[in-house]
């Protein structure tokens, strides 16, 4: 597969940055960043010279430090892009890109919840974002819903279609990711359907190391014994 390359203008002297997001934009943190998210699903999609794959940073139409016109979504997902002007502009400006973000995630809190659903759902239709999501962990206090997507359809948002397993569990399916993403007991999961597992978080990725380590040692001292069993039966 071929790199892309970066478009000349990051390496500009003067290149406008985009302002870090604000204080009530900063929502994501125990939802996506602390799960682990974003490098849970950067190691199922790979290809992170031309994936995009990050939290509450800048994307807009045009390059500015202020904040009109400036959406943080919570989760950005964007492929066959440009990394590293992502980085030099800290943001993801659609022009330079090429292309809107594939998908974005909004969690809900008290007070964005309202704005999810309406001004930036509105906003990320404009931006031509093909697939919106939004998830509530409060389970349906601050969204009127618990899950909910939107796939762009002829310039406007039309749902995805939100399955029930019962209250605990709901799930709705991503094109832009080919995953399901899921309610589960009020945490986000990301589901595959080809490996038929979640993707995991580093809390669990972590519980799997320290099983591996554990069985692993055990293994050593099994063998440590049997090596020792025979060297006592060499030599009576």
């Amino acid at each position: 597969m071929t790199t892309r390359r970066v478009p000349p203008e990051v390496y500009a002297v003067e290149i406008i940055q985009f302002a870090d997001a604000p204080p009530e934009e900063l929502t994501a943190f125990d939802h996506v960043n602390f799960p682990a998210y974003p490098a849970a699903l950067a190691e199922h999609f790979g290809n992170p010279e031309t994936t995009i794959i990050t939290s509450e940073i800048a994307a807009a139409l045009i390059p500015t430090r202020e904040y009109v016109g400036v959406r943080y979504p919570d989760l950005l997902i964007a492929f066959d892009v440009y990394p590293e002007a992502r980085v030099a502009r800290n943001g993801y400006l659609i022009p330079e890109q090429g292309k809107p973000p594939d998908f974005v995630l909004e969690v809900a809190s008290q007070s964005t919840g309202r704005i999810d659903e309406t001004v930036k759902r509105e906003h990320y239709a404009s931006l031509g974002v093909p697939e919106y999501w939004r998830y509530d962990p409060s389970g349906g206090l601050w969204h009127s819903a618990k899950l909910a997507g939107d796939r762009l359809v002829d310039g406007a948002y039309s749902p995805i279609t939100i399955h029930r397993t019962d209250d605990e569990h709901l799930w709705g399916h991503s094109e832009a990711l080919g995953l399901a993403l899921c309610w589960e007991k009020k945490s986000l999961r990301f589901w595959d359907p080809v490996s038929r597992s979640y993707l995991a978080t580093y809390s669990e990725e972590r519980t799997a190391r320290l099983r591996a380590d554990a069985r692993a040692a055990e293994a050593e001292e099994r063998v440590r014994q049997l090596e020792e069993k025979l060297r006592r039966l060499d030599n009576p």
